[in-house]
């Protein structure tokens, strides 16, 4: 298997909020509407909006629109407001509690209504369900959705599966169009009918290439190890993820007993985080010290493109993804990967090309 060359296609993120080309998608269909628009971007917390949605915002503003952000509050709307935006906050969260949702929606109401936006563009499960409905309430002309994956995903049960289905179906009434990360969600609305006007399309997913682009000199790669501790010689395993167990943090730990190398692990669990804790999982596997020296949980970093370019081997053993940011900028390092059989990942990864997809929740197979 070779170190990855492949280009995956452009997506709406980067671990750095760049402005990339994914943004131009967005921006062509807000021209078609009209000329010059205020515009809401709203998700559910300020990681979504300052990560993922602020290079939007910029293409936005950069072609005459007024663009605000609207989100949960949070520290990093600081850094969304010093470069020039307004935002408004909602009591949103993340989880299904039906009276936080309740007083998120009526305040929802109550704040587009006095912004008379023109155009809604809704992002993250309870944002895009909540926000949809309460820009229909609030009367404004234009409501789009970006799904960065649907909640709903094949391993789930049938019956919260049909659940979150029959709900997206609806939400879908009140949206004029929808764009997705990855082809499969893409075809997916369309056969389930989940945007009333038929306008769905994929607008994939991507980092700007300068920046993670690979060290051929080594000189980052040697700086970085020393700066970590981690020998020249050693095989370096790196994962970028939420510290949960639906990332596959168990399994990795489980595999990585197996497997001689050192594991870099960088995220954190955010405040916002309801999915299962990986702390058990963490202790079994550093039960045995000659393991724990080798997991190194690295917590959430701003130099991930150095990161990568000091590792040999990118892993992501989700349960399930939209279109996994972290993938693209580990090819765009070069480094080959070792990832689930999931949504997006799929899409990205060329089993035994650029590298190898295994099955979701198998030890063996990812330390194989």
């Amino acid at each position: 298997m070779r170190r990855s060359s492949r280009r995956s296609p452009t997506r709406c993120g980067g671990s750095s909020p760049a402005a990339v080309p994914w943004r131009e998608p967005c921006i062509a269909v807000a021209r078609q509407w009209r000329a010059v628009m205020k515009i809401c971007q709203l998700c559910t917390v300020d990681f979504t909006l300052y990560h993922f949605l602020l290079p939007l915002m910029r293409g936005m503003r950069e072609a005459g629109h007024e663009v605000v952000g609207v989100c949960a509050d949070g520290p990093l709307l600081a850094d969304v407001r010093r470069d020039g935006f307004r935002v408004e906050t909602a009591p949103l969260v993340r989880g299904l509690d039906p009276l936080a949702n309740a007083r998120a929606l009526a305040a929802l109401v109550r704040l587009l209504s006095r912004e008379h936006f023109d155009l809604v563009h809704v992002h993250t499960p309870v944002a895009a369900a909540l926000g949809r409905l309460a820009a229909r309430l609030a009367g404004a002309p234009r409501i789009v959705y970006t799904a960065h994956g649907f909640f709903f995903h094949e391993r789930m049960a049938a019956t919260p599966r049909a659940a979150c289905i029959v709900a997206e179906w609806i939400a879908g009434r009140l949206t004029h169009a929808l764009f997705t990360q990855s082809e499969e969600d893409a075809r997916t609305a369309r056969r389930l009918g989940l945007c009333r006007s038929g306008d769905v399309l994929a607008i994939g997913n991507g980092s700007d290439p300068a920046r993670f682009a690979p060290d051929p000199t080594g000189t980052v790669r040697a700086r970085v190890r020393g700066e970590l501790g981690t020998p020249a010689n050693r095989v370096v395993i790196m994962m970028v993820g939420r510290l949960v167990a639906e990332k596959g943090y168990p399994e990795l730990f489980a595999a990585i007993r197996d497997v001689d190398a050192e594991l870099w692990c960088i995220g954190a669990r955010l405040d916002s985080d309801h999915a299962a804790s990986v702390d058990r999982a963490f202790a079994d596997a550093t039960a045995d010290p000659a393991c724990a020296a080798r997991i190194r949980l690295l917590g959430y970093r701003a130099d991930v493109p150095d990161l990568l370019r000091a590792a040999d081997i990118f892993t992501l053993p989700s349960h399930r993804e939209g279109m996994p940011r972290s993938i693209v900028e580990a090819m765009l390092a070069g480094l080959p990967v070792v990832a689930t059989n999931v949504r997006g990942s799929r899409e990205e990864v060329v089993p035994g090309e650029t590298g190898l997809l295994v099955p979701v929740a198998d030890r063996a197979a990812l330390a194989a």
